[in-house]
């Protein structure tokens, strides 16, 4: 079974009752909910708790790991950020979800400012498909419509996509790489935009099936991860002695 740790700060869900309301477990606690009833194994963990959740003995047992974040981008430590970092280059799946754009473990791993232009706005958002033969896009049809979210908007500082799944167009007349996968190392990255906290996104099915077919995507591959460092010749070196 793939085991997944949602991770969220949970501070908005403390400061804000509108948040609270949405989600009476949290963000986390409604993501690991829709996780666990696809069948994965799926706990939480935030920002508050020792080692911000992310012991050494959680993250050696993730096999895909969710990031949400927002306001205390600053409070997650560096050397919580360097585990989770060197998790996903062995191999660890990483999904990184709204806000988390700007997530010190999102821009370590993209080496950019991750930067975009945003609004509030109440606006309708349109994620097409640009990639329908994906797998993250298993059972979703030719776009995805939100009545109300937040806007992000191009310029995203963001390396090229090695896949780009998503592309978002707002009310107000904004584009948006929302949807995008890359590789790191040994593990696998996707970037997903929607999830304001004001709003119910994470309660909408098809935000729900994108996440659960993007778990799937992302999970370890059952193999011996490669050896670096000094190697040894696997032929007979002909040359000088």
């Amino acid at each position: 079974m793939v085991k997944v740790t949602v991770w969220n700060e949970n501070r908005h869900e403390q400061k804000n009752p509108v948040v609270r309301d949405l989600y009476p477990k949290g963000i986390h606690g409604a993501i690991a909910e829709f996780l666990q009833g696809a069948g994965f194994e799926a706990g939480t963990a935030t920002l508050d708790e020792p080692e911000h959740g992310l012991t050494d003995e959680v993250l050696a047992n993730t096999d895909v790991l969710v990031w949400w974040g927002h306001l205390a981008h600053g409070e997650v430590k560096d050397e919580i950020v360097q585990k989770v970092q060197q998790r996903v280059l062995d191999g660890m799946g990483l999904i990184v979800l709204h806000s988390g754009h700007f997530s010190k473990i999102f821009k370590t791993l993209m080496g950019t400012s991750c930067d975009l232009k945003w609004r509030e706005a109440d606006e309708k958002e349109r994620l097409w498909v640009v990639s329908p033969s994906h797998p993250i896009v298993e059972g979703i049809g030719e776009y995805i419509e939100l009545e109300r979210e937040e806007m992000y908007g191009e310029h995203f500082d963001i390396p090229q996509p090695d896949e780009l799944i998503f592309t978002s167009w707002f009310e107000g007349g904004e584009v948006f790489r929302s949807g995008c996968t890359y590789t790191r190392g040994n593990g696998k990255v996707f970037y997903f935009r929607p999830g304001h906290e004001t709003y119910p996104t994470y309660h909408n099915e098809q935000i729900q099936r994108v996440i659960i077919n993007a778990v799937e995507w992302a999970k370890p591959l059952k193999r011996e991860r490669p050896v670096y460092g000094n190697a040894k010749p696997l032929e007979e070196i002909k040359g000088e002695k």
